[in-house]
């Protein structure tokens, strides 16, 4: 399934993409994301652990930068990964490209996630919700690191990304959905006046 978000920094394009050329950096920004190995400045191994609601996948994988365009500032990385408890698995293939705007930088992600296992049976609805929560929160976490490096702060003491809560997860991926379903059969409709 193909995943498309996109969020803005206050942080000029050159600023961004050097954070963007960290993927240590970048990966403890996402919730739940851990590198727990260098193999190579391109290739990394590590785990990211996602709970929804009573569900928590683990998973352990690696992610391979496939390739990096500085001059369109467009980097792409290829991730897979299996289920610790062999309960499934995921692959993704991440597009961010930056473009600059007014008052700093629009990161645009593209996912072309494919699951299998106990995360698919919950279908595309859900995955697509819990991913839209995992960006927003990687968006935050990203914009308050870059803030901290510009003033010369570890950022690792300022914003480092807290674990993929299945409590805060859930609720926020329930009121997407929730406004979902309202926008597709409440806001169409339009009450006949009566004479």
């Amino acid at each position: 399934m193909l995943i498309s978000q996109s969020f803005d920094i206050a942080q000029p394009i050159d600023a961004v993409w050097k954070f963007f050329d960290d993927i240590p950096q970048v990966a403890a920004s996402i919730p739940g994301a851990n590198l727990t190995n260098e193999i190579t400045k391109e290739h990394y191994e590590g785990d990211v652990i996602v709970s929804a609601g009573p569900v928590k996948l683990e998973f352990a994988g690696t992610a391979l930068v496939k390739s990096r365009d500085d001059a369109k500032k467009v980097l792409v990385l290829d991730a897979s990964g299996a289920d610790k408890k062999g309960r499934g698995a995921a692959s993704a293939l991440l597009t961010a490209s930056l473009s600059p705007i007014a008052n700093g930088t629009k990161v645009s992600l593209s996912l072309d996630l494919t699951i299998s296992g106990a995360a698919a049976q919950y279908g595309r609805g859900l995955v697509n919700d819990v991913t839209a929560v995992l960006v927003n929160s990687a968006a935050v976490n990203m914009s308050n690191r870059m803030d901290a490096i510009s003033k010369g702060l570890d950022p690792n003491s300022v914003a480092g990304a807290k674990s993929a809560s299945g409590l805060s997860i859930g609720l926020n991926a329930a009121k997407r959905a929730a406004s979902r379903v309202f926008a597709r059969f409440f806001l169409p409709y339009k009450p006949v006046a009566r004479r």
